[in-house]
C-alpha cells in the first residue's frame, strides 16, 4: 500500500509545494517548525483543504482538485494520533480503545483487540481509567485506538513531542513494533532526528515548504548536502546491522556490511536486526590503521566527497563496505591530511559514544 502525495497550499509566508511517495513501512515527515509538516498530514487526513493537488492512497483518490473530488475525513479510512492522546476521560481503556470500531467495519484480516493489546503492550491497562495513566501509556492507546478503526493508514503528528525523556524511550519500541508487524504503512511528522534514525524507513525532508530531499534514511542521512537541513550536530549514518554476540565484559558485538562494531551491551537476542546511529562528530579519522588506541571501533573506509560549512568544519563521507559514513573535522585537519575523493583511510569510533537512544531495532527485526 502507497500514498501519493502532491500538492500546492498557500502558508503564512511562503508557499507549501510537495510531491512525494509514502511506500510501505514508515514516512517520515521532517523538518524545522513552520516549515508545513502538520499542514501535509492534516491535508492527507482530511482536515484541511489544500489550495490544489492530488491525494491519493493506491487505488482510492483522497482529493483532486481538478476532478473536483474530496474525499470526507471520516470516509478515508486514516487512523489518526496526535500529539496528546486526546482520549475520551469518562470512558476505561478498553472503552476508549474499541470507539473507532463504530465508524469502520471489522475487516477480516484486521487487527483484533488482543492482537492490538499484546502489541503495545497493553493488556493489563484495559480497565483502568484514563487519569490513572503516564503519559507513555496514554500514547500507546491512542495508537491502539487508531489501530482497532482498521485504518487503511497511519497518520502520527509528532505523537512524541509532549514526553518528557524516559516516556520516549518507553515508547520508541512499541513504535518500532508497530513497523515490523503490521502491514499498516505510516506517515510521521516529527523535527527529532533520533526518531527518524530509529523509525523511518523513507524520509521526506522539508524546507520552506518545499521538498529539500527525499528517499530511504539510510541514503538520506548519508549525503553530505543534508547537514544544512538537518543540523550539524545532529548529521549523522544510520547502519543496519546484526547482534553477533554479548560478550562478559560488557560489550555487544554487531556485524554489519563493513565489518564489525563494539558498543555496550544490548538487550537484544543473537541474531536480531537492529539500527545503529552513528554521528558524525563521534568520528576520528586517520591515514593509517591506528595502532594503541583505546578505542575499538577502526574501520577501512574510503573518502567520496568532502563540504565545507560555514565554520571551521568539514563533512567527509566515506564508503565502508556498502554503507556510508558521514564524518565531520575541521578544515585544518583535511588540510593536514590532504584528503580528497578516492582516498584509503580508517576511520574509528569510540564504542560509548553511541547512545542507546541511537540503537534501534532493525527493518522486520521479528524482535520486540
Amino acid at each position: 500500500m502507497s500514498l501519493t502525495v502532491k500538492l500546492n497550499h498557500q502558508m503564512a509566508g511562503f508557499t507549501l509545494c510537495v510531491d512525494f511517495d509514502a511506500p510501505p513501512g514508515i514516512t517520515v515527515l521532517f523538518g524545522r517548525s513552520g516549515v508545513g509538516k502538520t499542514t501535509v498530514i492534516n491535508a492527507v487526513a482530511g482536515l484541511l483543504n489544500p489550495d490544489s493537488g492530488r491525494i491519493s492512497l493506491n487505488d482510492t483518490i483522497l482529493f483532486d482538485s481538478n476532478a473536483g473530488i474530496n474525499l470526507a475525513a471520516h470516509k478515508r479510512r486514516l487512523g489518526y494520533v496526535f500529539q496528546d492522546g486526546r482520549l475520551f476521560p469518562h470512558l476505561s481503556v478498553q472503552d476508549n480503545l474499541t470507539f473507532g470500531q463504530r465508524f469502520n467495519a471489522p475487516q477480516p484480516d484486521g487487527p483484533t483487540l488482543g492482537k492490538v493489546c499484546d502489541l503495545l503492550g497493553i493488556t493489563a491497562l484495559k480497565d483502568r481509567r484514563i487519569e490513572t495513566l503516564s503519559g507513555g501509556e496514554k500514547q500507546r492507546i491512542a495508537i491502539g485506538r487508531a489501530l482497532l478503526s482498521h485504518p487503511q493508514m497511519l497518520l502520527m503528528d509528532e505523537p512524541l513531542a509532549s514526553l518528557d525523556d524516559a516516556r520516549k524511550a518507553e515508547i520508541l519500541p512499541y513504535l518500532e513494533r508497530l513497523r515490523d508487524h503490521t502491514n499498516i504503512p505510516i506517515l510521521y511528522v516529527s523535527h527529532s532526528m533520533s526518531e527518524v534514525a530509529r523509525l523511518a524507513t523513507t524520509l521526506v525532508v522539508l524546507e520552506d515548504g518545499q521538498i529539500a530531499r527525499s528517499g530511504p534514511v539510510e541514503q538520506v542521512l548519508s549525503d553530505p548536502d543534508m547537514v544544512r537541513q538537518l543540523g550539524v550536530r545532529e548529521a549523522g549514518s544510520v547502519l543496519p546491522a546484526t547482534v553477533l554476540q554479548h560478550h562478559d565484559d560488557g560489550l555487544s558485538e554487531l556485524k554489519f556490511s563493513g565489518g564489525r562494531l563494539f558498543l555496550p551491551r544490548m538487550g537484544m537476542a543473537v541474531g536480531a536486526q537492529t539500527r545503529v546511529r552513528i554521528l558524525a562528530q563521534d568520528i576520528i579519522l586517520s591515514l593509517t590503521a591506528p595502532t594503541d588506541l583505546s578505542a575499538l571501533n577502526i574501520l577501512p573506509v574510503k573518502v567520496i566527497a568532502l563540504r565545507d560549512g560555514t565554520g571551521p568544519g568539514v563533512i567527509v563521507q566515506l564508503q565502508c563496505s556498502d554503507e556510508r559514513l558521514l564524518a565531520r573535522v575541521t578544515r585544518r585537519s583535511a588540510d593536514r591530511m590532504k584528503l580528497t575523493p578516492g582516498d584509503g583511510i580508517y576511520a574509528i569510533i569510540k564504542s560509548v559514544s553511541i547512545a542507546r537512544t541511537d540503537i534501534g531495532s532493525g527493518i522486520n527485526s521479528g524482535q520486540a
